[in-house]
């Protein structure tokens, strides 16, 4: 299996997991030109955004370490994108999570981080 097919089983088992504990999903693979969000939700009142991540073992560091600055930023933008494309308020509630797969284990960050801009503020 190659690393995008890896993915993909990756991203619909982290959808899977999310289903159960009461998030609707939207979309799974959103794309624009700012970048890819992995799976877009509502849970519990909020729109919420979610970067999957997966790594096999610890040797390469773990899957939540690997959301980096840079890539936090990204998110942000293609999110604002997704909510400007889809007619979604800037004041509607918005959570950026993560489901970091580490091995067979999977750990959900609720509110992972804060919305990034550009800038880093």
């Amino acid at each position: 299996m190659n690393q995008r097919e890896t993915g993909t089983k990756k991203e619909q088992l982290a959808a899977a997991y999310l289903k159960q504990r009461g998030v609707r999903i939207l979309k799974q693979n959103f794309r624009g030109r700012q970048g890819e969000i992995d799976i877009v939700g509502i849970h519990q009142g909020y729109l919420v955004f979610v970067e999957v991540k997966y790594r096999r073992t610890h040797s390469m560091g773990g899957a939540l370490e690997a959301v980096t600055l840079k890539k936090q930023q990204k998110i942000c933008r293609t999110a604002d994108f997704y909510r400007c494309s889809q007619g979604i308020g800037d004041f509607a509630p918005v959570r950026y999570d993560v489901v970091a797969i580490q091995g067979e284990e999977i750990r959900w960050i609720k509110n992972a981080f804060p919305h990034r801009y550009a800038g880093g503020k």
